[in-house]
């Protein structure tokens, strides 16, 4: 376009020259017109026409010519943006589509679509990774299928202790609680205690005073009952034993911990995981979710992990972490790192799980080695899957 512009502007700077060099020379003693002076007659003559087509032609170019440039940059830009994508997980355990229902199973894939849709949109506007995976936590943990927030399994005492946290992988910044009560989004509480104050990890009452100071959400413990859990809070009882909720067989109840991992079109990644813990849990029982670099990781170098499964194994495991060191230091891909801690590591340990990761070019794997997990991902070239089973 910059041709065009020099093509069209050059007559009409010419024009404007001629009238003025010509606009001094005097007319010819004689009774003959020299070339000149031919030359400044006819200018004069025309140039209020000439002047005005050439400008509203300059000027129509000049619009079309920025429409042009324009769309060019943008897509331009559109090219040069990083590839964006968003991994989801809603638990991991002995989930077999024999004890599922049709219409139970439509409802846990719709809530992860949604979750996912949800988080993927903000991606889309080109919002960073933090903000996607605290927004499909929170769906997640707005919805009564899922062991986390609304779906929270029961305590030993009979109540709903949550913990959560999220990390982001270009500052190393992270924030956690744990054994949190009546907090209606606890991801977001983690969220706040990562930009709102100095500390990583907030705990119990004193997570709940901070949560009240800056406008967290609470719901009473009526929002958190629901009969099923309650069902299964009763079965374990009897027995004295903890358990994954999904591991409580009751006939078409299956529920999960949550997570998402993410990394936006500026090339930064970031993860989130919040879970309701163990139905029967005791003695204030804290698991992995709320411990960076045992439930949640991430780091820009390598990868971004959301962990789920039995939180004890993968805190000695380390399991978050152990994937990125994997990748950073031995060179391991997200796929071979991610299996490696999951399939043999976490087996060793007795460790029943999986975990959801994406790495800095935007490559995802969903790895676990119990009979379901819920989970899917989306990114931008156009792929995604959302599943429940082996």
């Amino acid at each position: 376009m910059t041709a065009i512009f020099s093509k069209v502007s050059t007559p009409a700077i010419n024009v404007s020259r001629a009238y003025t060099m010509n606009a001094s020379v005097a007319p010819h003693p004689r009774n003959h017109t020299p070339k000149t002076g031919m030359k400044f007659a006819v200018i004069k003559a025309i140039s209020p026409f000439v002047r005005f087509r050439l400008n509203m032609f300059i000027k129509t170019w000049k619009l079309f010519a920025a429409k042009i440039l324009n769309f060019g940059c943008n897509k331009l830009s559109l090219s040069l943006m990083s590839k964006y994508t968003l991994v989801i997980h809603g638990g991991a355990g002995t989930i077999l589509k024999e004890d599922m229902s049709g219409e139970l199973e439509a409802a846990y894939l719709k809530g992860l679509a949604h979750a996912l849709n949800t988080g993927f949109a903000l991606l889309e506007k080109g919002a960073p990774a933090l903000d996607g995976v605290k927004a499909a936590v929170m769906s997640l943990e707005d919805n009564i299928l899922f062991n986390a927030g609304k779906g929270s399994v029961f305590a030993k005492d009979g109540s709903q202790e949550m913990d959560a946290s999220i990390m982001d992988g270009k500052t190393l910044m992270a924030g956690s609680i744990s054994a949190v009560r009546n907090i209606r989004n606890p991801v977001e509480l983690a969220y706040a205690v990562m930009t709102q104050s100095p500390h990583v990890m907030l705990n119990g009452q004193g997570a709940y005073d901070f949560a009240m100071l800056h406008g967290i959400k609470t719901a009473p413990d009526d929002y958190f009952f629901s009969q099923f859990r309650y069902d299964q809070w009763k079965q374990m009882q009897v027995s004295g034993k903890t358990a994954l909720d999904h591991n409580v067989v009751i006939k078409d109840k299956k529920f999960g911990t949550v997570g998402a991992v993410a990394l936006d079109v500026n090339g930064n990644i970031a993860a989130a995981t919040s879970t309701g813990g163990m139905t029967n849990k005791q003695y204030g029982r804290v698991g992995d979710s709320s411990i960076i670099g045992a439930g949640t990781y991430a780091n820009n170098k390598t990868c971004a992990i959301s962990c789920t499964g039995h939180g004890e194994p993968f805190i000695r495991a380390v399991a978050a972490y152990d994937v990125s060191c994997l990748m950073e230091y031995e060179g391991l891909s997200l796929h071979e790192a991610m299996n490696l801690v999951v399939n043999e590591k976490l087996l060793q340990m007795d460790g029943e799980g999986g975990m959801v990761g994406v790495d800095a070019q935007g490559n995802a794997a969903m790895i676990f080695n119990s009979a379901g997990m819920y989970r899917g991902f989306r990114s931008s070239d156009g792929m995604s899957e959302v599943a429940i089973y082996k």
